[in-house]
């Protein structure tokens, strides 16, 4: 299987000519990955468009996805990460429509010219490195004649390092196939086979072995292709002819080829692997005898539930259990789906096994049993999510549409499912009058999605959950531990959330802010509760922190945790000319008169999330020491340079006002880091901290 088909409206364009000399439109950089694309080159080379998306395998379970870039005057830009090591693919897409490769990355696949890769590296992902340069084995192309006489097919032929063609002993050989869709250049450029098989050799963990990548899971003949890849392989290369020292093995349909051939022709082949096969056992007579006597080793590979052969191989090694016929079984792939991320896992276990005694049988670390099938409910049947667990525990989403958009041409769903929390596409199969797709796995957390129809958002109407400032959006939990504090509070245990309406002469009219009191708030009481002012972000309102913040969750459950201070907390609303005043003049005595909060400074607090934050800075640099305990989530404010301070904050008054002064920013964000960095250190305040985690 390759890549997802474009639609028939898709028009692959090309960069201009010379675009490649200028700056790289892709930088990646601590597992973080960020995209600039000149507006000239989009204007160019896609014409007017009203947004463009990088499209790559960035999703749950490294799915293919859609990532939105936000438009400047010099560029279309977004960043992403931190990534799991491992290699992306990429290409950029203007409109659903218009697909365009970067022209500054000079990586190729063959099979389709609007793809780029790139490689994140990290423990996990060593193999996919290149070795040391002349240690690696030797990659040559042969040719053989296709179904055709005019028609010439190729295919790759690895080589071991030291290969001898006049070796007495004939080298054992492993034909790999690449899966319906894709071509034998895939499982060099996207499944990095040559690294893997040269690591797997400079470490000694491989026999030396010739591998042969050919194209017979393709074609409508893969069998008798296979034969002529296997009688041109003998042809050119030093290879044994004894089926104990021949392996078969392929990717999704080459897989299921993979298993028919040592099902239906034991003993032609002594190590065969289904790397996600989605096999069928209808009509099939399995003679257990002949397919054990004739095989060394049958072993089976499978990504999570996102994985089409998932079922399929829990239902088939059922029948193999059935009839007694020996396999292994490498485990559910927590990780990663049906993709090549998945199968360069599957190749780097399966060929250190071969033409060898195993090292064991067992799954590979992580992997767990699949004893029962991923089970959903039928189209139109359940609302929306649906939550359920693979075999590995982790739980998965499914969504799907109503019948309305059973025409649509493209439906992606959108999310903030991806790395570091960053909002992507995942691409929706049509299944029968709508739209559905399984997203996983997802750590637990609170989500929110829409479904995005031929660039239109849409609500999920199954889905009574809603968004004040986003009307399109749905929400979910996943439960767990990490989730604890965002879940709702024990019944009648959590605090309650008011709303406050209010006169400002700065709005020139009625305003509301939310506001939440604590268990058992007394209006009466002899000492006030302290007070704290959170606000929202840019495009959102006092709803926000409730809606998608998830503030009375993690109010009530700190509160019954006992990590809280008894305070009111005020949301208000930010969207104001001079919010500072608002704040000073307006919202904070409206507060005062309602409810039964300290005046004092050092019992009053202030944050705010990005344009909250930035606001946050305006009542600090303006009314430094009204608020003992300050902090701002995620708020650029400037970078500062040589003579150039762009805080405009008086550091003696600070310090001498303020209790707590605590910064949040991510770790690829670092101009309120750099900013307040310099400023703390002039200002030798030892109760600032920068929290860039």
């Amino acid at each position: 299987m390759g890549f997802v088909a474009a639609s028939a409206t898709t028009q692959p364009v090309s960069a201009t000519e010379g675009t490649a000399e200028t700056t790289p439109w892709i930088t990646v950089a601590d597992g973080f990955a960020s995209f600039a694309v000149p507006t000239s080159d989009v204007q160019s080379t896609m014409g007017n468009v009203a947004g463009v998306v990088v499209e790559a395998n960035f999703g749950p379970s490294f799915s293919l996805s859609e990532l939105g870039l936000s438009r400047s005057d010099r560029a279309w830009t977004s960043v992403i990460g931190p990534l799991q090591p491992g290699l992306y693919y990429y290409r950029f897409r203007g409109d659903d429509t218009k697909i365009m490769k970067d022209p500054t990355n000079p990586t190729a696949v063959t099979s389709d010219p609007t793809w780029s890769t790139f490689l994140v590296p990290g423990d996990s992902t060593r193999l996919l490195a290149n070795v040391p340069q002349g240690q690696g084995g030797a990659v040559e192309t042969v040719t053989y004649a296709g179904e055709v006489a005019t028609q010439q097919r190729s295919a790759a032929v690895w080589t071991p390092p030291g290969y001898d063609a006049r070796r007495k002993k004939p080298y054992p050989v492993l034909y790999l196939q690449p899966g319906e869709g894709a071509a034998s250049t895939d499982w060099l450029e996207l499944g990095r086979a040559r690294q893997i098989l040269d690591n797997l050799a400079v470490q000694r963990r491989l026999e030396p072995m010739v591998v042969v990548i050919g194209n017979a899971g393709t074609g409508p003949d893969g069998r008798g292709e296979l034969e002529k890849i296997i009688a041109t392989t003998r042809r050119n290369f030093n290879v044994a002819h004894d089926p104990k020292r021949q392996a078969l093995a392929g990717t999704s349909a080459a897989g299921a080829q993979a298993l028919s051939t040592v099902l239906t022709h034991p003993g032609k082949f002594g190590y065969v692997g289904s790397f996600a096969g989605v096999p069928s056992d209808e009509g099939l007579r399995l003679n257990a005898r002949a397919i054990n006597a004739g095989t060394e080793l049958l072993r089976l590979y499978t990504g999570n539930a996102t994985d089409p052969a998932y079922n399929p191989t829990c239902r088939f090694m059922r029948t193999l259990d059935r009839a007694s016929v020996e396999y292994d079984f490498d485990g559910v792939n927590p990780d990663a789906g049906h993709n090549w991320n998945a199968w360069q896992e599957n190749l780097a276990d399966f060929a250190p096994r071969l033409f060898r005694t195993a090292p064991d049988h067992r799954p590979s670390p992580g992997h767990a049993p699949l004893r029962h099938e991923f089970e959903l409910p039928a189209a139109g049947t359940a609302p929306t999510p649906w939550l359920a667990k693979d075999a590995n525990g982790n739980t998965f989403a499914t969504v799907e549409t109503s019948t309305e958009y059973a025409t649509a041409q493209h439906v992606t769903l959108w999310g903030n499912w991806a790395p570091g929390g960053s909002w992507v596409n995942v691409h929706m199969t049509s299944d029968g009058d709508r739209w559905r797709a399984t997203v996983g796995p997802l750590k637990p957390w609170f989500y929110y999605y829409k479904f995005i129809v031929d660039l239109a958002s849409k609500k999920d109407p199954s889905n009574p959950t809603s968004i004040t400032t986003e009307p399109t959006w749905s929400t979910f939990l996943v439960p767990g531990e990490r989730s604890r504090l965002l879940a709702d509070a024990p019944a009648g245990r959590g605090g309650s959330v008011e709303t406050l309406t209010y006169d400002s002469a700065v709005a020139g009219g009625k305003r509301t802010a939310n506001v939440w009191l604590p268990p058992g708030y007394d209006a009466k009481r002899a000492t006030p509760y302290p007070v704290f002012y959170l606000q929202h972000g840019g495009g959102q309102n006092s709803t926000d922190w409730l809606e998608m913040g998830r503030a009375k969750q993690i109010l009530d459950n700190e509160f019954l945790d006992g990590e809280l201070v008894p305070m009111v907390v005020v949301m208000g609303n930010g969207n104001v000319s001079d919010y500072p005043k608002e704040l000073l003049e307006n919202l904070g005595p409206a507060t005062s008169a309602r409810y039964n909060i300290s005046s004092d400074p050092a019992q009053r607090a202030i944050a705010g999330l990005s344009m909250g934050g930035f606001q946050t800075f305006a009542v600090l640099k303006q009314y430094p020491g009204a608020f003992g305990y300050v902090a701002s989530f995620s708020a650029g404010i400037g970078t500062p340079t040589a003579g150039n301070d762009p805080t405009g904050l008086d550091p003696v008054a600070i310090n001498n006002g303020t209790k707590l002064l605590r910064v949040y920013t991510t770790a690829p964000s670092r101009l309120t880091y750099d900013c307040f960095a310099s400023f703390c250190h002039e200002s030798e305040q030892g109760e600032d901290a920068v929290d860039s985690s």
